[in-house]
């Protein structure tokens, strides 16, 4: 998979811009809040169908203006398609495949593939059970991008069942339990495929995320993963209406799929609490390479890598270690400084104030 061209519009600091990528690795050097984290942000864009920093639509349109435009021309197996995403301050984003409008997400983010490795990676390790849902959610999309369409039911569903605990204001009338006893039979059955489809996944990642983090601590550490639900024991539909007196109380579902957690420990000890902070960046990036390669084993693809800034947040041995360890594929990597040593760049570009020149 290659993304052959980018042009953008409006977006971020980009007034207009048109940019030609490399087969192998593309540079993208410039001082720090130049823009070199946009354009890797567009790419990540088109192929999550949101921005990898979590940020909302009107922060991604440039000031002044109502829309943004990203745009690319994308080369798989031989095939040559023509992405376009028009982002819409306060309205509905506009998205095309070869000219074509199409009204789903799912349908525009299985033509591109991205592994992004960043600065905030240790959000991974260090962040919240939502970070590793996120993480996982994202690769079951980069697998099978039929996989957005159950991510996107459960959302639904949730923002439905929670509305309806909010109307109800803690009162459990006869109207509400029916109307409740239907949202929970849709959590069930989606919540529960969505649930079965992260725990074969994580089968997957877990011996090959657990291979790398030996290769980058020279085999003094081991790394166990596990998924772990609070309902897993007496099943969904038990959980939730054991739960339904404090869910009405609170306002909001307390248990379920987006509650649960990938556990990451080190040599048996949680690596949130217990590793060090050079293990954990080493998790983070082991995890983002097991990533990696996992979906390139689905989709027969290696994904786009975009390296953000990574190396500054990783001492020699570990950036010699990540180098060694990535793949020969189309490769965007940004720096406020020199290339580490190992990489080499086919195409180097300069970012300054949203204007690309060559470097």
């Amino acid at each position: 998979m290659l993304v052959r061209r980018l042009w953008l519009k409006d977006f971020r600091n980009y007034t207009g811009v048109e940019l030609d990528l490399s087969d192998g690795v593309t540079a993208v050097v410039g001082a720090n809040g130049q823009g070199k984290t946009n354009l890797v942000e567009s790419i990540a864009w088109l192929a999550r169908g949101s921005s990898f920093r979590g940020a909302v639509v009107d922060s991604m349109v440039r000031f002044g203006v109502d829309r943004a435009v990203i745009r690319a021309e994308v080369e798989d197996a031989g095939r040559t398609t023509l992405l376009e995403a028009e982002l819409v301050v306060g309205g509905r984003n506009r998205l095309q495949v070869n000219h074509n409008r199409v009204s789903r997400q799912g349908d525009f983010v299985g033509h591109v593939s991205a592994t992004i490795f960043g600065p905030d990676d240790l959000v991974l390790v260090k962040g919240g059970p939502a970070e590793r849902r996120r993480y996982l959610d994202d690769l079951l999309v980069d697998v099978a991008s039929s996989n957005h369409g159950i991510r996107s039911d459960l959302d639904r569903i949730l923002r439905q069942r929670n509305s309806l605990l909010r109307q109800a204001g803690g009162r459990n009338t006869p109207e509400v339990s029916t109307s409740l006893d239907v949202w929970d039979s849709k959590l069930c059955e989606v919540g529960g495929d969505l649930v079965a489809r992260r725990i074969d996944l994580l089968d997957e990642l877990a011996p090959v995320a657990g291979g790398l983090v030996r290769s980058l601590s020279n085999g003094r550490s081991e790394l166990q993963m596990s998924y772990e639900c609070a309902w897993g024991g007496d099943g969904l539909a038990a959980s939730l209406a054991r739960a339904r007196p404090d869910d009405l109380r609170r306002g909001t579902s307390t248990v379920g799929p987006h509650r649960d957690e990938v556990g990451l420990s080190i040599d048996g000890l949680s690596a949130r609490g217990h590793a060090s902070q050079g293990e954990q960046r080493s998790l983070a990036v082991a995890l983002r390479l097991a990533g990696h390669r996992v979906v390139t084993s689905h989709t027969g693809s290696d994904p786009v890598i975009l390296l953000d800034d990574v190396f500054s947040e990783l001492d020699p041995d570990r950036a010699a270690a990540l180098i060694e360890l990535l793949p020969q594929t189309q490769t965007v990597v940004t720096t406020a400084g020199d290339l580490p040593a190992g990489v080499t760049a086919d195409r180097k570009i300069s970012v300054e104030g949203g204007v690309v020149m060559p470097a």
